[in-house]
């Protein structure tokens, strides 16, 4: 399986990061965050879910794979990294993959992690508020990490605030930003900016 590497010093902690479902591993978004990190004492490992795998060698888009299929790959990505990597482990993605490595703790209990990390979180579909993803966020497990945007059109803060969640889920909100943390230019703030603010903010959770 084809992994992406961006390592820090040694026994620094390492954070798997997943893909969102329209953009592969190694898109700007991606590319910028497992960078940052890096600089910021976090190792990142990235990986592709089938469906993206056979689009990157065929061209043609596919939909996502069905849920438990990601979830074969998380399991297969996290026994393969385990095996050459013994620092502290966390989890985690963009939206979808991010959604599929929370799934991945509720359901697998013996799960050697020590944290899960989403940068946009995307706790419904557009437009569809009143079906939240979020049953199984409500008795939570592990310490848990959301970087949202406020606009977030998968969950943006006022629909957030209606829903149950664990204490063990920490919401950090990004002014106006978008489902990619992205602000409007008469918000005042850059994408930089808050891909920096995020990316901080995952270091600080993560170490």
């Amino acid at each position: 399986m084809d992994l992406i590497w961006n390592r820090a010093e040694t026994g620094s902690p390492l954070l798997i990061l997943a893909h969102g479902a329209g953009a592969a591993m190694d898109s700007d978004f991606m590319n910028q965050m497992a960078d940052r990190l890096m600089a910021k004492g976090v190792s990142v490992v990235r990986f592709e879910f089938p469906y993206m795998q056979e689009r990157r060698e065929t061209g043609k888009k596919r939909p996502p794979d069905r849920q438990p299929k990601l979830l074969q790959r998380w399991l297969a990505v996290i026994e393969q990294v385990s095996n050459e990597y013994s620092g502290p482990l966390f989890i985690g993605g963009k939206s979808m993959g991010g959604r599929m490595a929370s799934l991945l703790v509720s359901e697998v209990s013996d799960l050697s992690v020590n944290g899960v990390v989403c940068l946009g979180y995307p706790f419904h579909a557009p437009g569809k508020q009143d079906k939240p993803r979020t049953g199984h966020l409500a008795d939570f497990p592990l310490p848990m990490l959301v970087v949202q945007g406020t606009r977030d059109a998968m969950g943006d803060y006022a629909t957030v605030q209606g829903y149950e969640l664990s204490g063990n889920i920490e919401l950090h909100w990004l002014e106006d930003g978008n489902h990619d943390l992205k602000p409007r230019v008469k918000s005042g703030f850059t994408h930089e900016q808050h891909l920096i603010e995020a990316a901080e903010k995952v270091s600080a959770f993560i170490n």
